[in-house]
Order: structure tokens, then C-alpha cells, then sequence
């Protein structure tokens, strides 16, 4: 048996065209055209690609964007000041502060600056918490993704014993809440698992569909998949290959090609996740523009 593959690539696509389709219709009847604005502190050359690729998502569903570039010096008070401009401009439905930020900066203060109607990646505390409460929510991307992945893909969680491997709270933590809600396209039993188990093998092969967000290569072996079991693998793993250009390739947490001999269906790296989570990027950011705009639309975590 071979696994069945989820095509993130696939469905990331079908997300943005009906974005796009959404924004147009937006900006016809409203006028309003979302906007959504970068900023980015220091030369990280990971930073600085995942940026470019969220602008080049922006003008193919037709949202103005903007980057703000800044050196890796710049104090903390005029980060703020920048996101508090940006807060206060018509003009900007959504502010994406690219993580990590230089040491000298408390991430903590500048995420909670940002203002939650705009808070597009979903980690201001009132949106976390809002989330938590099953209320309405900019949720975070990823997580966001893996949702819509899975129902998409035709793999209903309701009723499944869901194990996530990892507790960050960019993703282990909020896509456990937001499978526990009593909604469509949830309403999942869940398990949070992580490194300090006893026994982390047996709770994966306990479960129906296995989220893998641990953050170490090729983690999840076949040993610990049960036969027939949906494999989502957050990962993102550079490891060396001598092979390549680069010398370097991507894996996931999940070792892909041992996984794929026992599940029923998989999520590829790269190619899985990966492209969800700016899909759900420009989700959030029309949803800011619509709300902001006073049309009310919702999508409940």
C-alpha cells in the first residue's frame, strides 16, 4: 500500500483564486482593496524569501502590499512607532511583523501592538483567545491551513481521535483548539503530544489523523503510524545532500518515504503544508478588509 498524497500545492491554488475572486468583488462594490503591510527587520535570507513570496501571493489575488525594510538595529520604540502608523492608516487591512525579530526586541510587546483587526497572522492575545473560546478570529495561518487541508481533501475530522505532535504556539496549540470546536470541519477528539512522553509512539499510532509539528527531521517513523491513518507533516527541515545544487534539501518531521508505505494519506514536503499557509495568508488579510469595511464576513475557529 501507498499512501494517498494531499496536494497542498493543489488546493493552496483553488484558495487563491476564490480569494481573488472574493477581492474583486470587494473592491467593486466597496471600492476597498486590501492591504496588507510587511515589516521586516535585519538580513535574514529565510525572512527575507518567505516576504517576497507573501508580496508575489498579494498581487496575484489583486491586494496592494508594502514592505517595510528596517536594519536589525532598530530600537523597539520605533518598531512600534511603525505598527502603530500602520494601525491608523485606512489603507492597511492586515500587518504581518515577520518573525524571528533581533534579541534586543521583545516579540511579545511589538505581536500585542498590532492592532487584532489587522493582526493577520493570528497571534495577538485576542485573537489567541478568541480562538480558545470558539469565537470569530483572524486565526493563524498554518494552523488555519491544516484545517483546510484536511477538509478539503475529503478527510472530515469530526468523531477522529487527532494526535498533534508539538505544543508552539504558532501551531500545536492553536490547530488542537481549533479542532476541538463544535463546528464543521472540527469537532475532532484531540490529543497534544510532545517530546516528553513516555511513550510518544504508541499515543501516534493511536491516532486516526496524525499532525506532525515537532520541529526534528524525519521524526515520525513508520513504527508509529497505524495502517491507514491521514499523516499531515508541518516540518520544514533543511538537511545535507551532497546531490544537490544547494547541498542541502527539505524534509519534513515525518520520514516521508517509510511513512507512506503504512498511511492512507500524506502530505508531501515540500508541497504539503507549506503553500497553505500563505493561501491562508490572503484569507485573513480579505476577511480583515471586510470586516473593517463593515460587511461582517466571518470564518469561526
Amino acid at each position: 500500500m501507498s499512501a494517498t498524497l494531499i496536494d497542498g500545492t493543489a488546493i493552496a491554488a483553488e484558495i487563491r483564486s476564490e480569494v481573488r475572486t472574493s477581492a474583486a468583488r470587494l473592491a467593486a462594490s466597496t471600492s476597498v482593496i486590501p492591504g496588507l503591510t510587511f515589516l521586516l527587520v535585519g538580513e535574514n535570507p529565510a525572512s527575507l524569501s518567505y516576504v517576497s513570496m507573501k508580496g508575489k501571493a498579494c498581487k496575484e489575488v489583486g491586494f496592494h502590499s508594502t514592505t517595510e525594510r528596517y536594519p536589525g538595529t532598530i530600537s523597539e520604540e520605533a518598531l512600534l512607532e511603525r505598527i502603530r502608523a500602520n494601525n491608523a492608516d485606512d489603507a492597511v487591512h492586515g500587518i504581518l511583523v515577520q518573525l524571528p525579530l533581533p534579541s534586543h526586541i521583545r516579540e511579545g510587546r511589538i505581536l500585542e501592538a498590532v492592532d487584532p483587526r489587522k493582526d493577520v497572522d493570528g497571534f495577538h492575545p485576542i485573537n489567541v483567545g478568541r480562538l480558545v473560546l470558539g469565537q470569530e478570529a483572524l486565526a493563524p495561518c498554518t494552523p488555519a491551513g491544516i484545517v483546510e487541508l484536511l477538509s478539503r481533501s475529503g478527510h472530515d475530522p469530526k468523531g477522529k481521535h487527532v494526535v498533534v505532535v508539538g505544543r508552539s504556539n504558532i501551531v500545536g496549540k492553536p490547530v488542537a483548539n481549533m479542532l476541538l470546536q463544535k463546528r464543521t470541519g472540527a469537532n475532532a477528539v484531540v490529543t497534544v503530544a510532545h517530546t516528553a512522553a513516555t511513550d510518544l509512539a504508541s499515543i501516534c499510532r493511536s491516532a486516526d489523523i496524525l499532525i506532525a509539528a515537532i520541529g526534528r527531521a524525519r521524526s515520525i517513523t513508520r513504527s508509529m503510524v497505524r495502517p491507514g491513518a491521514v499523516v499531515v507533516d508541518v516540518g520544514i527541515n533543511r538537511v545535507e545532500d551532497p546531490d544537490s545544487p544547494k547541498g542541502y534539501r527539505l524534509v519534513g518531521d515525518v520520514d516521508f518515504e517509510d511513512v507512506r508505505e503504512v498511511a492512507g494519506a500524506i502530505t508531501p514536503v515540500p508541497g504539503g503544508v507549506g503553500p497553505m499557509t500563505i493561501a491562508m495568508l490572503m484569507m485573513n488579510t480579505l476577511m480583515a478588509a471586510t470586516r473593517i469595511a463593515g460587511l461582517g464576513a466571518s470564518r469561526n475557529p
